[in-house]
């Protein structure tokens, strides 16, 4: 076996046991071309088929991101992105793409529940990240009461669920749906991945304490970045989150 391909596996096998979950990078070339007394050049070969594989990243100007820290959420936290990733000591990041006022589809005012404000809905769809690495493609619909709220926020607004809760508004009940689908060829576009390529998504629906919507969500997951899982007891049952 060829040294690169050694590295390469003993890495791999090391981000499978944790061994680097506390900071979610690998050490830098030079460190790890010391640890195994290889050149850099060997160590970079390691790194480029670790990256073919899906095990890490490349951060420009960091070096490095390990593709599979594991993390969890509980469900009650789901409604907040940046605000569970913060809670992680994650770094959470949003970056709008587009946004745009439109009547509402059918399906979402089924979503909606034909609630009050839900003829034009303000569509925005929004790239998440998590410590500078694209992990899942937003598409949210804001019925129009809310919409000029959003329509203030920066593109960059890291935490919209923060940002409304400090204008008042709150969201204290909500709906989600998680499965499986194949990535469209917008997806596979906006997420830099193969057309048809697995996708993870979520579908929620929030409102607020008098019943109202606030947000019907579509959230395409990268399926190396992200896992859920179910606990169910007799008294109850909780939802947890697993990015990696």
């Amino acid at each position: 076996m060829h040294r690169y391909r050694e590295i390469a596996r003993d890495l791999t096998i090391q981000i499978a046991d944790g061994g680097f979950d506390a900071s979610g990078m690998l050490p830098s070339e030079a460190q790890l071309a010391a640890t195994y007394d290889v050149s850099r050049g060997t160590v970079r070969n390691a790194l480029v088929l670790m990256a073919r594989q899906g095990a890490i990243a490349p951060r420009r100007g960091s070096g490095w991101l390990v593709r599979t820290a594991a993390q969890s959420q509980r469900f009650s936290e789901m409604r907040s992105f940046a605000q569970w990733a913060s809670s992680r000591g994650m770094e959470p990041g949003g970056h709008v793409l587009s946004q745009v006022r439109r009547p509402a589809t059918a399906t979402e005012v089924r979503r909606f529940r034909g609630g009050r404000g839900i003829g034009e809905v303000l569509e925005v769809v929004r790239l998440r990240s998590l410590n500078g690495r694209v992990v899942m493609l937003e598409r949210t619909a804001y019925p129009s009461w809310i919409a000029p709220i959003i329509e203030e926020l920066s593109p960059d607004e890291p935490s919209v669920v923060g940002a409304l809760e400090s204008r008042g508004v709150r969201m204290l009940s909500g709906e989600q749906t998680i499965d499986a689908i194949a990535a469209s060829s917008e997806d596979a576009r906006l997420l830099g991945i193969r057309r048809s390529s697995p996708l993870l998504r979520v579908q929620r629906v929030s409102y607020s304490g008098d019943g109202r919507a606030i947000e019907a969500g579509d959230d395409h997951y990268l399926p190396d970045a992200m896992s859920f899982q179910m606990q169910v007891s007799l008294q109850g049952s909780s939802l947890t989150r697993h990015p990696g």
